[in-house]
C-alpha cells in the first residue's frame, strides 16, 4: 500500500466543480466511471455524493413503496423482464384484487411510505389505472406514482385528475435492441410528464456490465437536463433463462460508484437519489431512496415479488437507520403542507427505538 500515490488531479477538478451543486458534464462523467473500481479517487467519489446528498435531503430516506398491479407475458418482450412472453415464466394473467391493493396501500400508509407506485405491464388498460389512482387516492394520503406505457399530454393531465403526483419512466439501457421502442419515444414521454405537471421519478436502469460508461453517462446528464425528480442507479437483474443473462450482472459496489457518479450529475436539480435492489453500499455513494416491493416485479420470477426478492417497507428502514438516515423525516420528493427535511452536515452514529 502506498500512501503517498499522488491523487488524479482531474478527479480532483471535477469534484470541485461538482461539490458546488452546479452538475459535471458528460465527458466528466465517463472519466468517473472508468475510474479503477477500489481506487483513492473512486471512494472519494462516493464520499463527495454521500456527502451532497445527506446535506441537501437532510438527512431523510425515501422509501417508495413499488405495487405491481398485474402479472402476465407481457407481448412487448423487453429482454431485462421476466414479466414477459418470451421469458415463459408467467403463462396466463391475474390481476391482484382491490382488497389486496387496499391492504398493501393502507400497509404504506401505516408503516410511512412517502410514495406509491403502481406499476403495470405494458398493455394493462390505462382506464383501468386511472380508476385504480381516483379509488386509492381517496382512501390513503400517500402521493401515487405511475409506472405504466407511455403517455400523452391528455394522459398525462388525466392521471393529475384521477389522484396521481409522479410518474416513473426512463430510457433504458439497450432502449431499441433489448426493447420495441425506440428512444425518441421515451423522451418524449418524459416531457410530456414534465410538461402537465407531474413528478417525474427516474432511474439510470436496468445496468448490466455490457453497457458503456458513455450510455451510461449520457442517461445521466439527460435526467438533468429533464429535470427528474429524483435519479439513480438500477442494476440488471438475471432471471431464470433471461436473455441477458450471459451477460453476468454488475455487483454492488460498482452500483454504488455509479450512483455517486450519477449523484454528481443531478447537483442540485435531484430531491432525492435512487437505487434499485436496497443495498447500504450505495447508502455512502449518494443513494437516499429505496424501493420496497410488493405485487408484480420484472425482477422476479414469483407473482407477488413481496414473497421473494422484494423487501419489505421496515426491512427497508431498519437498512436506512443503520447507515444514519432516518425514514421517519418528510419527503423532499412531493408538494406537501409538511416542510421538506432541513439541510445538515450531521451524520448519527446510533439510533432510538429496536433494530
Amino acid at each position: 500500500m502506498h500512501l503517498s500515490q499522488p491523487f488524479d488531479p482531474k478527479v480532483t477538478e471535477i469534484m470541485k466543480k461538482a461539490q458546488d451543486m452546479g452538475g459535471i458534464s458528460q465527458d466528466e462523467a465517463v472519466y468517473l466511471l472508468r475510474l479503477e473500481l477500489c481506487s483513492d479517487e473512486a471512494y472519494a467519489v462516493m464520499a463527495l455524493a454521500n456527502r451532497m446528498s445527506r446535506q441537501s435531503f437532510g438527512g431523510k430516506a425515501e422509501r417508495h413503496f413499488h405495487i405491481g398491479l398485474n402479472v402476465e407475458g407481457c407481448v412487448y418482450n423487453c429482454k431485462f423482464c421476466s414479466l414477459t412472453k418470451q421469458a415463459g415464466i408467467f403463462k396466463g394473467s391475474e390481476e391482484f384484487s382491490r382488497e389486496q391493493l387496499l391492504a398493501w396501500g393502507k400497509q404504506g400508509q401505516e408503516q410511512g411510505a412517502d410514495g406509491l407506485n403502481l406499476m403495470t405491464t405494458g398493455r394493462y388498460s390505462f382506464e383501468k389505472l386511472l380508476e385504480i389512482g381516483a379509488w386509492l387516492s381517496k382512501e390513503i394520503s400517500v402521493p401515487l406514482v405511475a409506472n405504466t406505457r407511455d403517455i400523452t399530454h391528455k394522459e398525462g393531465e388525466a392521471l393529475l385528475a384521477h389522484g396521481f403526483q409522479g410518474f416513473y419512466h426512463a430510457v433504458r439501457l439497450g432502449e431499441g435492441k433489448d426493447t420495441p421502442f425506440p428512444v425518441e419515444t421515451r423522451i418524449k414521454t418524459l416531457k410530456v410528464i414534465t410538461e402537465v405537471g407531474l413528478k417525474w421519478a427516474n432511474c439510470i436502469e436496468p445496468v448490466g456490465p455490457e453497457h458503456t460508461p458513455e450510455e451510461i453517462a449520457g442517461l445521466m446528464v439527460l435526467a438533468r437536463e429533464l429535470g427528474a425528480t429524483y435519479s439513480g442507479v438500477m442494476r440488471r437483474i438475471n432471471f431464470p433463462g433471461s436473455p441477458l443473462g450471459h451477460h453476468g450482472m454488475i455487483n454492488e459496489l460498482e452500483m454504488a460508484r455509479m450512483v455517486a457518479v450519477s449523484r454528481l450529475v443531478m447537483g442540485d436539480v435531484a430531491k432525492a437519489h435512487c437505487t434499485h435492489e436496497p443495498n447500504t453500499a450505495a447508502l455512502m455513494a449518494g443513494a437516499n431512496l429505496f424501493f420496497p416491493e410488493v405485487g408484480s416485479s420484472p425482477r422476479d420470477a414469483q407473482s407477488d415479488t413481496g414473497k421473494g426478492r422484494g423487501k419489505d417497507l421496515e426491512a427497508c428502514a431498519r437498512i436506512f437507520r443503520e447507515m444514519g438516515l432516518d425514514p421517519y423525516l418528510p419527503s423532499n420528493c412531493f408538494d406537501q403542507a409538511r416542510p421538506p427535511a432541513e439541510p445538515t452536515d450531521t451524520c448519527p452514529s446510533s439510533y432510538n427505538g429496536l433494530p
